[in-house]
């Protein structure tokens, strides 16, 4: 008679033999250099299964299909996959998940209640017997590829909740991708890899988030989908802060910009700035001044008085490049962190981006909005836009850059400059560009394309943030003056820009 073998038994079995052979596949020989041996997707999912303590529902509804598919395709799913759902009518979907007051579907709020739902019923489903061993998953995405005309290339939200050990609590990740491909199935297929990778890092590279991101994109082409927005959520990422997580996304090339909110949540771009009017300030911040203050008052004070300008749709951005986060070659993560925070405690949106010229910046802007945008700068900034040498890599040079960078309208408010060895004030009137830029800057200033700010401060002309720098990082008296209410007390309880106290 033969003896019936537990099902778990023989997983068991399977999984060390698929551990055996990824060891023997390990042995290197003479010659060999070391790289990062990514498993395959089929690997991955695999893996997955072959753990019987592994086990959770996947629900994807719109063109999100693909995920649980390579789930199945390896084998060994039947001890993972408890149930696969995919609410494509969005009556069926309503009726599951409940309406959205917005009557939308491919959102951040669906993809929480999908979630939520799934894991409900995951828990209900199962004897409360079996849950002591399991740990439980549950992965989601709504999402929508490119129309039949071409013209939107698609975007979708997908998020995993899941435990890391049995009866523990849940933790998440939730991100927002955008394609670039220009077929559908192109499209889903990144989509499906993805899947497969965020379910396999969930489990196995929850530890090391930073290495997590990475591992998203194995066997991807990076430009085939953008993650413009993550964030982690649970007691295994207490310690994550998600504004560097925002920041990782643009070191790995995964996106151009990143947004965030006053209280240091990753916000989605496209719904920030989404029909907004826009006022954008650039700038270091290291630290922000009453001068960068100043800036954004009297030119937002100016820009909801345009014509076009409705003041209950306009956001304010202040905007940091990549460029201005380096130090020596590098990007120091505490800097960015610090002045990320300041920002943040003036109640200011910020925005990180790969964005070196202005020009890449307001077109970034014309994707979301064909509202009115306007650019809040220094004279000394200003002068640098009209340098050549920042455009050699355009066809059209300049005149493209220029192009772009008007289009839809757009206003620069100019803020003075004193010079610091004679204190003349400098403004659109007298500013000094080459003679070959004169007549062509002439044709912006007489369409009132570049407005000066009269109102400011004059004594705020004398601060520079590159000498009250200098002042914290040699603990010199009188540089708090020059800071925002609360921000010198901030640097100094929290030892920013490398503040040391005297003793």
């Amino acid at each position: 008679m033969l003896t019936k073998v537990p099902f778990c038994f023989l997983h068991t079995i399977e999984l060390c033999i698929f551990e055996v052979t990824i060891k023997r596949m390990s042995v290197t020989i003479k010659g060999d250099h070391g790289f990062d041996n990514k498993p395959s997707i089929e690997a991955k999912a695999l893996r997955i299964n072959l753990n019987p303590y592994i086990y959770g529902t996947f629900a994807e509804i719109g063109a999100g299909q693909e995920v649980a598919r390579h789930f199945f395709k390896a084998g060994g799913s039947s001890g993972t996959i408890a149930k696969t759902i995919s609410a494509y009518d969005k009556n069926f979907s309503d009726t599951i998940y409940g309406e959205e007051v917005d009557g939308r579907y491919v959102t951040e709020t669906r993809l929480d209640k999908m979630m939520s739902h799934e894991m409900r019923l995951l828990k209900k489903r199962i004897p409360k017997e079996d849950q002591t061993e399991k740990m439980f998953f549950t992965l989601a995405n709504t999402v929508a590829t490119i129309d039949f005309a071409k013209k939107f290339r698609g975007h979708g939200w997908m998020g995993i909740r899941f435990q890391k050990n049995p009866e523990a609590p849940y933790n998440q990740i939730v991100l927002h991708v955008r394609f670039h491909q220009s077929e559908a199935r192109l499209q889903q297929e990144a989509l499906g890899f993805m899947g497969v990778n965020l379910v396999y890092g969930a489990f196995y590279k929850h530890y090391n988030p930073k290495k997590l991101l990475r591992y998203l994109y194995d066997n991807i082409d990076i430009d085939a989908i953008e993650i413009d927005t993550i964030n982690f959520s649970g007691p295994e990422f207490k310690n994550v802060d998600n504004r560097l997580m925002s920041l990782q996304l643009i070191r790995n090339g995964m996106t151009e910009a990143v947004m965030f909110d006053s209280d240091g949540n990753n916000v989605l771009p496209a719904r920030v700035l989404y029909k907004k009017n826009i006022l954008a300030l650039r700038g270091s911040f290291r630290p922000v001044t009453k001068v960068n203050i100043d800036m954004f008052e009297k030119s937002y004070e100016i820009f909801t008085k345009e014509e076009n300008v409705d003041e209950n749709k306009t956001k304010v951005i202040f905007e940091i490049t990549l460029s201005n986060l380096r130090a020596q070659g590098e990007i120091d993560e505490k800097d960015f962190m610090d002045r990320a925070k300041l920002l943040c405690s003036l109640g200011h949106t910020v925005m990180i981006s790969n964005f070196k010229e202005y020009y890449r910046l307001v077109d970034y802007f014309s994707h979301y909005t064909k509202e009115q945008v306007g650019l809040a700068m220094g004279v000394n900034n200003f002068v640098d836009i009209f340098d050549e040498q920042y455009y050699k890599d355009l066809s059209g040079g300049i005149l493209e850059a220029f192009g772009k960078m008007f289009y839809n309208n757009l206003k620069v408010y100019l803020y003075p400059i004193r010079n610091e060895k004679n204190g003349d004030i400098t403004d659109s009137n007298n500013l000094k560009l080459h003679p070959r830029m004169k007549d062509f800057y002439k044709f912006f200033k007489y369409n009132s394309k570049i407005v000066d700010i009269f109102d400011y401060e004059e004594s705020h002309l004398n601060i520079f943030s590159r000498t009250i720098l200098q002042k914290i990082k040699k603990n010199e008296k009188g540089w708090e003056e020059d800071l925002p209410v609360g921000i010198a007390e901030m640097i100094k309880k929290n030892k920013m820009f490398s503040y040391k106290p005297k003793n």
